[in-house]
Order: structure tokens, then C-alpha cells, then sequence
């Protein structure tokens, strides 16, 4: 049986080699402008671009080139020759967003598949069947369409693969289509360089021109005025319905500007969900532990299973962002001997540790510190703090830039983490 595909996002080099170890079947991202992330696709040149798709090609696994900006007249020479560049690299498929775009990659592209960007609002058999004609071999659909409307394109249209979002940030506009940003800083959302002006906490006045009046509207307590701020999709919960619907070809992960450890966890969680699917072993609280580890704008599972009209919980109005229930305290390296401070670490604190699925953890005790396992999680105990240069640390802190030494060697990438409401420990000198 094929199994649906886990498409996480791939921010920079590093996040994608992140992704792909802790379980995505692909990645996506982009570089320069014609990315809808603009910061992340500075973070990329067309080098290290190459190198990650020659990295998961050699894993069996996959890279989608995002060129789904929307370019000027202005800027259409430029587009063809970044096409073409990209197209030279071998990618899996190009991700566009308007017909112009998705026209002209078919024409100078003609050998990359082409999915259908979110950004394009498709909802219905209609509109994807037109996409479809033009070329698309994928489409990503609205995050506003139903599993039911999902299932009623795919009758229609059976060979046109369907990639839904079930994580991330929500857009407070309709799939993106928001120009708040534009109006309060000059950065356009549909061009890549949102400022997320939706998540912050806004004052309401009142205003009466025929008399000039203007007074505050005051805020009932507890209400709260992120009065734009939507919360985070998790649908984590919902893998029987969408992957036993048999329509849905990818399921996506949102969030190429976020951490490392974001990549990591999302798709350890939603890698462990559909793996535990087709074993007939679902296990909601286990992928939540995970996902709930994240900070988060509070979590909906919005509209894929639930029609909009139906939500009313769907914004989180009192706060913006919030802590996970966990906090990163060290990324280990890639030779995996030492790991990087992210946070503050004090010897016999112990640390959750977050490998690749799959991967091993020896059980030790020795000199530099001890693993151990409890409840089926893996811990580690440092008893003394040895950096690479053989310096020994009372304590180390985030800005602490020198490899701290593990007790045994971890595989690369590994995180290691704390429960956020939990202070650290104090040296038992």
C-alpha cells in the first residue's frame, strides 16, 4: 500500500536535513523573491539549494522548489531565468500560485511536475479541474475546504493529487489573501514579506464624524484584543479521518521561517501518526506530547473536518504567542560527540532526549554523564560539563558557544529539552 506523503518545511539547509531525519518523505522551500517566504529564501543560495536536493535524493526522498510569488511586469525576465536555474537542479516539482506562472514553468520546464500553490484558493471540482488542465499534477488546496469537498474533486479527477495543511500558522484572511500588512508597514503578504500585523494586540475606538467625538472602547476582562490573532492548525488528532478518506496524497507542515527544533518535532509527530495509521495504532496523546512541546498561538483543528461556520473557537484573543510545555536545551552537533547549549544547564539536570525516529540511544554511566530510559522516553544526566577545549563549566547558558561533551555519541541532530515550567536544577557540590 503507498502511503500518504509527509511534507514538512525545509527553512535552510540545516532544517531540511532535520526534516528528512526525523521523518518527512519531502520537503519544501525556495530561494530569492519568487518564494513566498522571502526570509527563508535568503536563507538558501542556489548552492546549498542543490546540495539539499541532492541530499534527499540520495535518502529516496523528495524537494519542492516554491516559485510561488507573485511576480511584476516588471520582473518577468528575471522569473524566466530563475526558472530555468531552478529547473537545472533537479527538483521534484515546482510549487506556483497563478495561472501565468504555472504557465510559463510548463513551457521553459517542461520535464517538472507542477503542484498548485494554497495561495491559488481552490475549493472546488471546477477550479481544480482547470489547474489540472493547464498542467497541475498536484494541488494544494484552500485551508477553508472540507474533507467532503476533498473527496468530491477526487471523484472527479482521480489522477489530480490533493496536499492539505494539517499544521501551522493560520492566515487571519481567507488563505492568505490579506493586505494588513501592506497597509500598516508596506510589506506585502502576497509577495512574501508578511509582517504579521494580525498577531498583535490592537486598541478599538469609536469615532463620530458628524461631531468629531472619538473615545476608546473599553476591553471586557478576560476577552482580550488580538482581536486578528488566529490559532495554530493541529490535526495531528485527525489522521482516521483524513487518511482513511483515501482522497488526501500529502499532508503538509506549515512553518519554513521557524526553528530547527519545530522541524523536528513536527515531523517526528506527524510521522509517528501515519506510520501508527497503517498499523491499525493510533495514539493521539502521543503525537500531541510532541506538537504541545512547540510555543504555540493556542491549537484549532479549524476547518478541514469542521466547516467555518460551525468554528467559533478558532482565534486566540488574549495572548499572541505562548510557551510549549517544553523548552530546547541543547542541539547536538553533527558528529554527534558534543551538543550546543540553547538554554541553561546545570550538571545532574536532566534532559529529555529527542532523536530521529528509528534512531539508537546507548544506555550508559560513565565519568562525563548517564542516559537512561523511563516511561519510554530517553534521559540524560551530565555530571560534569566538559567543553571540546577541555574546559570544565559550572553551569552554561545559551550565548555559551563551546560544544559541551555527551557521555556516549548521539545521532546527528538530536535534541535535548526541559519542561518549560520547570526551572533547572542546582549543582549538588
Amino acid at each position: 500500500m503507498q502511503k500518504i506523503e509527509l511534507l514538512s518545511p525545509a527553512g535552510t539547509l540545516e532544517k531540511l536535513k532535520i526534516a528528512l531525519s526525523f521523518g518527512a518523505d519531502a520537503v519544501y522551500g525556495g530561494v530569492s523573491h519568487f518564494s513566498l517566504r522571502i526570509r527563508s529564501g535568503k536563507e538558501f543560495s542556489m548552492e546549498e539549494f542543490k546540495e539539499g536536493i541532492d541530499y534527499a535524493h540520495a535518502r529516496g526522498k523528495k524537494v519542492y522548489t516554491t516559485i510561488n510569488g507573485f511576480p511584476f511586469n516588471s520582473q518577468l525576465k528575471l522569473l524566466k531565468k530563475h526558472i530555468i536555474a531552478m529547473a537545472e537542479l533537479k527538483p521534484d516539482a515546482f510549487i506556483v500560485a497563478t495561472p501565468g506562472v504555472l504557465k510559463l514553468c510548463h513551457e521553459l520546464a517542461p520535464n517538472i511536475p507542477l503542484h498548485l500553490s494554497t495561495q491559488a484558493n481552490v475549493m472546488n471540482v471546477l477550479d481544480a479541474q482547470i489547474y489540472h488542465e493547464m498542467g497541475a499534477t498536484r494541488i494544494i488546496t484552500a485551508r477553508e475546504i472540507s474533507l467532503k469537498d476533498l473527496v468530491e474533486i477526487k471523484k472527479e479527477l482521480p489522477n489530480l493529487e490533493l496536499e492539505v495543511f494539517v499544521h501551522g500558522s493560520m492566515c487571519f484572511a481567507y488563505s492568505g489573501r490579506c493586505l494588513i500588512s501592506t497597509l500598516q508597514s508596506g510589506r506585502v503578504p502576497n509577495r512574501g514579506s508578511c509582517a504579521n500585523d494580525c498577531r498583535f494586540e490592537y486598541e478599538i475606538y469609536a469615532a463620530n464624524p458628524d461631531t468629531g467625538t472619538l473615545f476608546r472602547l473599553e476591553e471586557d476582562e478576560g476577552v482580550g484584543t488580538y482581536i486578528m490573532n488566529a490559532k495554530d492548525l493541529n490535526l495531528a488528532s485527525h489522521m482516521q479521518e483524513i487518511l482513511g478518506s483515501g482522497v488526501v496524497d500529502s499532508i503538509k507542515v506549515e512553518g519554513r521561517t521557524k526553528t530547527a527544533y519545530y522541524a523536528a518535532t513536527t515531523a517526528k509527530a506527524y510521522r509517528m501518526a501515519i506510520d501508527d495509521y497503517y498499523d491499525d495504532k493510533l495514539d493521539s496523546d502521543k503525537y500531541q506530547y510532541e506538537l504541545q512541546s512547540l510555543q504555540n498561538r493556542g491549537y484549532t483543528d479549524a476547518y478541514l473536518v469542521s466547516r467555518p461556520f460551525e468554528r467559533n473557537d478558532t482565534q486566540s484573543l488574549d495572548f499572541s504567542m505562548q510557551l510549549g510545555t517544553h523548552q530546547v536545551a541543547g542541539q547536538v552537533s553533527k558528529s554527534g560527540t558534543y551538543f550546543l547549549c540553547k538554554y541553561k544547564i546545570l550538571p545532574n539536570d536532566e534532559l529529555e532526549i529527542v532523536a530521529p525516529l528509528g534512531s539508537k540511544i546507548d544506555i550508559v554511566d560513565n565519568e562525563i554523564g548517564s542516559t537512561y530510559e523511563r516511561d519510554g522516553k530517553m534521559y540524560m544526566k551530565l555530571k560534569q560539563l566538559v567543553a571540546e577545549n577541555k574546559k570544565i563549566w559550572d553551569e552554561v547558558h545559551s550565548g555559551n558557544v563551546n560544544p559541551i561533551k555527551l557521555p556516549s555519541s548521539f545521532p546527528a541532530y538530536t535534541f535535548l529539552r526541559i519542561p518549560s515550567n520547570e526551572s533547572m536544577g542546582t549543582n549538588p557540590k
